[in-house]
C-alpha cells in the first residue's frame, strides 16, 4: 500500500470532453469527464484527495467562465490546457419524453487535446481515469487519450462508453476496452455495442459476461436508470438497492451516469466491497437525477 493508499489522497483524472452544457434556459458545466471531475472532487476532498480535468478549453468567454467556476469551487485547473484557436466546447441540450439528447458541436479545443510532460506526469501518478468515446472522435484527441491511458498502468482505468450521436466505431470501442480495466455501459448501448464487437446473441448478463471475459477486465458493469447499477465480476453478478429522493426544482437526469462513474471509482480506491461499490455508484446516481443540472453539491454524507 502507498502513501496515498494509506491516507485516502487519492486523485481520479476525468480525461476528455470540457463544455458547457446549453439548455432552453440556462447555460451550465457539463460533459462527461467534467462531470466526472467534479464529483470526485467532492467525494475524494475531505480525505486529501481529487478530482482532476484533463481537457482543453478555448480562451473565449466560456474558457473563462469554466476557469472561474472550477476555481470558485476550488477545482484543480493545472491540468486544463488553453487552445488560442478553438472555441470552448458546447453541447446543446433538448428533452424529448424527459429524457436527454445532445447535439455536440465539432472542431473545439478538447478535439486538440495534446500529451506532453505534464500529461506524463499526471498519468503516472493518478490513481483511476475515467474516459469515452465522444473525445476520442478527432485524430489528435484520440492519440493524446490512448498515450495517457498506456501512461497508466498502475490506474484503475474507467471506459465510460457513452455513445454519442456518430462520434464512435467499432476500432474506437476495441481499442477502448483493451485499454480499461473497467467498462460501463448503458441498456441502450449495450446492443449497438453487441453488433460492434460481434458479442453473441443471449441475455444482456451473458453478454456482459463475455464482453468482460474477451477483455480481462476486472469488472462490466451495467447501468439500467432506476434499476440501478450492475456489477459483472469472475464472481458473478452484483446488484444493490437504488434510493430514492424527493425531486427538486427543475430536476433533470443529465449527469446522473456520470455520478455513477465516480461512485464506482472513488468506492473501488477507498477499499468498499463490491456490492458497497455498487450501493454507492446507485445513491449518487439516484442523488444527480433529483437535482438540476449535471454537477449539483453533494451532501457531506457522500463523502468517501
Amino acid at each position: 500500500m502507498n502513501a496515498a493508499s494509506a491516507n485516502g489522497s487519492f486523485t481520479i483524472v476525468g480525461l476528455g470532453e470540457a463544455v458547457f452544457d446549453v439548455f432552453p434556459d440556462k447555460v451550465v458545466l457539463g460533459g462527461t469527464s467534467l462531470n466526472l471531475s467534479v464529483h470526485a472532487q467532492q467525494l475524494l476532498a475531505p480525505h486529501g484527495g481529487r478530482g482532476v480535468l484533463l481537457s482543453r478549453i478555448g480562451t473565449d468567454d466560456l474558457g473563462r467562465q469554466l476557469l472561474s467556476e472550477f476555481k470558485s469551487r476550488r477545482l484543480p485547473v493545472d491540468n486544463i490546457q488553453l487552445d488560442h484557436d478553438k472555441p470552448t466546447g458546447r453541447v446543446l441540450v433538448r428533452f424529448h419524453d424527459g429524457e436527454p439528447h445532445y447535439e455536440i458541436v465539432r472542431d473545439v479545443a478538447w478535439d486538440a487535446l495534446a500529451f506532453g510532460p505534464a500529461e506524463q506526469t499526471l498519468a503516472a501518478k493518478c490513481h483511476a481515469i475515467c474516459f469515452g468515446t465522444l473525445s476520442q472522435r478527432d485524430p489528435r484527441s484520440r492519440a493524446s487519450i490512448r498515450a495517457i491511458l498506456r501512461a497508466a498502468p498502475q490506474a484503475v482505468r474507467l471506459f465510460d462508453v457513452n455513445l454519442r450521436q456518430d462520434f464512435f466505431d467499432a476500432e474506437i470501442i476495441n481499442e477502448s476496452c483493451a485499454l480499461a480495466t473497467i467498462v460501463k455501459l448503458n441498456e441502450a448501448e449495450l446492443p449497438v455495442i453487441a453488433r460492434l464487437l460481434a458479442l453473441p446473441n443471449g441475455e444482456p448478463a451473458a453478454q456482459m459476461e463475455t464482453l468482460r471475459a474477451r477483455f480481462n477486465l476486472r469488472a462490466a458493469v451495467l447501468t439500467r436508470g432506476e434499476r440501478g447499477t450492475a456489477w459483472f465480476d469472475a464472481s458473478g453478478t452484483i446488484e444493490a438497492d437504488v434510493p430514492r429522493f424527493e425531486p427538486g426544482l427543475g430536476a433533470d437526469s443529465v449527469g446522473a451516469g456520470d455520478a455513477c462513474s465516480a461512485g464506482l471509482l472513488a468506492g473501488l480506491l477507498g477499499g468498499l466491497s463490491p456490492r458497497d461499490v455498487v450501493a454507492l455508484a446507485n445513491r449518487l446516481g439516484a442523488f444527480v437525477a433529483s437535482q438540476p443540472g449535471a454537477t449539483p453539491n453533494l451532501p457531506p454524507s457522500f463523502a468517501i
